[in-house]
């Protein structure tokens, strides 16, 4: 059967808590199970005070851009502030941290590629 592409309110799709973070919710938007090859769009919340640990993945990039709120970045030795429409560009193998230090949610959208395997190697 010929896959013609997927429309449904993003409200609509599960989330769940992120591997080792506290207050952070991932939803995969767009993924394998809806027929896309290549990418996978995903949605990420970050309660006020949520924080995903320090991390990296060796073989995977991810492209970034923050829909609401504000989020303390780490992207290897430097700390930036990013808030609603800022993008981000994180290379693999580059080690990263998000916290949320505001007193609102903070949702950005995170789009990497389709590979066979997705490494993570926990740093914090």
């Amino acid at each position: 059967m010929e896959v013609v592409g997927t429309v449904r309110p993003a409200e609509q799709v599960a989330r769940r808590p992120v591997e080792r973070a506290a207050g952070a919710w991932v939803q995969v938007l767009v993924g394998p199970a809806d027929g896309a090859p290549n990418f996978v769009l995903r949605k990420f919340t970050l309660e006020p005070g949520g924080v995903i640990p320090l991390h990296r993945h060796p073989t995977v990039e991810h492209e970034q851009y923050v829909l609401s709120g504000r989020i303390r970045l780490t992207l290897g030795d430097q700390v930036r502030e990013v808030a609603a429409g800022d993008v981000v560009f994180i290379p693999s193998g580059v080690a990263h941290r998000y916290e949320n230090p505001g007193p609102q949610t903070a949702e950005f959208l995170c789009v990497v590629p389709q590979t066979a395997s997705y490494e993570t190697e926990w740093l914090e």
